[in-house]
């Protein structure tokens, strides 16, 4: 679907869940001397403008981001990102994943994303014009197909679909299948929005029936705006690293307690 835009969600509390538990489990991999592999399927431009009349009309990085940025630590890698992309582009920049991933991974390491809609993709490419970060106008569906198992094995790919397309949600569940036959060691990483309506339910049970070791984490939100349907957002992770579980647990306590 190349009508969508992240631009108008930018740092919105989806965001806020997806990054920080991304952050943390990239620098968790980090800790040991060994090469990685990240590859992302949808990577939008990677790095956005919260002041830009996109994110301003909708308000959502005002009712995410700017809210939830005191919950993390000044070590947290996600507050590190942050820090260090405001430094680099200025206070009101916010990174996409593929951006929290060129900061939190080395040289050794080996870094793919695909995007398929033409001006995102020429973002993407201007973005991560410093980083060693292979950015390619792909289906990222085919991409992930075509490269997993990747070299070096180890490592993450991230499944971020903006699910205006509704097969997304049959859809999914067997090419979670199919990677992870492919790819049995990688720690797979799927994002899913969490609707009013609760649409992503039988997605995430046939998720569990194709992997049934899988760790699903969600949180709920208020919505953004009066009528904003997203009042949530999921996760959903194969091969967690150690320490998934508690780290998830106490960002989930922070969006519990927002009003």
């Amino acid at each position: 679907m190349l009508s969508y835009q992240h631009g108008y969600h930018a740092g919105n509390l989806a965001d806020v869940h997806k990054h920080g538990l991304l952050a943390w489990m990239l620098e968790y991999l980090t800790r040991k001397d060994k090469p990685l592999s990240y590859l992302e399927t949808h990577a939008g431009r990677a790095l956005y403008d919260l002041a830009d009349e996109t994110s301003l009309k909708t308000g959502e990085a005002a009712r995410g981001i700017a809210i939830a940025e005191s919950w993390f630590a000044k070590a947290h890698p996600y507050a590190e990102v942050l820090a260090a992309v405001r430094a680099a582009a200025g206070p009101t920049a916010y990174p996409g994943s593929p951006m929290v991933a060129a900061h939190l991974l080395r040289d050794q390491d080996h870094l793919d994303v695909a995007e398929l809609h033409p001006a995102e993709v020429a973002a993407l490419r201007d973005a991560m014009a410093n980083h060693p970060v292979g950015c390619h106008q792909l289906d990222g569906w085919q991409m992930a197909m075509s490269r997993c198992p990747p070299d070096p094995r180890r490592g993450m790919l991230l499944v971020d679909p903006s699910f205006e397309i509704k097969s997304d949600y049959d859809d999914i569940p067997d090419f979670f299948r199919k990677i992870h036959r492919k790819w049995p060691v990688g720690i797979l990483v799927l994002w899913y929005p969490i609707l009013v309506d609760d649409r992503h339910k039988p997605m995430t049970r046939a998720l569990l029936d194709v992997i049934p070791d899988g760790t699903l984490h969600e949180v709920r939100f208020p919505p953004a705006r009066p009528g904003h349907g997203m009042v949530g957002s999921g996760l959903f992770v194969v091969n967690a690293p150690y320490g998934f579980d508690e780290q998830a647990a106490w960002l989930a306590g922070k969006f519990k307690a927002l009003k």
